[in-house]
């Protein structure tokens, strides 16, 4: 059986948070500020963080046993009208690190990849980083908003350009995604096709989820760049987190 009819099967580790979309009109200024009052009408709940990673990977036919902690809320208004964000509001809270001793005595030798979504709320940790490339020679995918990118080095890392700019070290297999201008990898650069943008909540999960498909799938870092992009640019036409299928991203 080739990789291409084999289900793969991925084990999942990171922060998670409630996305709420809060849908409303603004039809006035208030009396008492500047400011226009927001009127909701109604209001959507969808995983965020990790648990979005999950729903790509699934929608992409992926086995996925994920391990994930997290209380985090992200609220966002939404004017109808015009389909913009006029808001987030953000509700962290950390959490207690990962006991990776407790997944390894899981793991089998059927497990294809390990995905780390890491949001920096306390549940990725540098030890775990460590400990994990120490007990498991497959590729381990990540994305990460820490700034020290050498302790990632040994994994496959996927960073936007707000944390390209912010790190204070480098590691070698670095994937930068710069909007929708390019995305960049050991000084190459992957054109990003023109869509209709809604909205880019989700959309690096997107990236993440098709890159580490892409890659077990063709075991070719340019193809699997060129799938996650493809995949990223059907998020972002929609509001909120999305995950495409494989069906959707193969006919884009």
């Amino acid at each position: 059986m080739n990789q291409q009819q084999k289900r793969l099967k991925v084990i999942l580790i990171g922060d998670t948070c409630i996305d709420e979309y809060q849908y409303g009109t603004v039809d006035r200024i208030s009396t008492e500020a500047p400011v226009p009052i927001f009127v909701p009408r109604r209001t959507e709940i969808k995983s965020g963080m990790a648990n979005n990673v999950k729903d790509n990977l699934v929608a992409l036919g992926v086995d996925v046993d994920a391990h994930t902690s997290g209380s985090s809320k992200k609220t966002r208004l939404i004017d109808t009208k015009s389909k913009q964000h006029l808001l987030r509001i953000d509700e962290d809270n950390m959490s207690i690190p990962c006991n990776l001793d407790y997944i390894l005595t899981s793991v089998g030798t059927d497990v294809d990849a390990f995905v780390i979504s890491d949001y920096e709320k306390g549940f990725v940790s540098t030890q775990l980083i460590k400990d994990l490339r120490k007990h498991y020679t497959g590729p381990i995918f990540v994305d990460t908003k820490k700034r020290d990118l050498k302790q990632f080095e040994g994994c496959i890392l996927k960073i936007n350009e707000v944390e390209y700019n912010n790190r204070i070290s480098d590691c070698t297999d670095l994937i930068v995604t710069h909007g929708s201008k390019h995305v960049e990898y050991k000084d190459k650069k992957y054109e990003v096709p023109h869509v209709p943008t809604f909205d880019v909540c989700g959309a690096g999960d997107t990236f993440l989820s098709a890159l580490t498909y892409g890659y077990l799938t063709m075991n070719n870092m340019d193809s699997a760049i060129e799938f996650a992009i493809k995949a990223s640019s059907i998020t972002v036409q929609h509001i909120g987190v999305y995950a495409p299928s494989l069906g959707e991203i193969n006919a884009a």
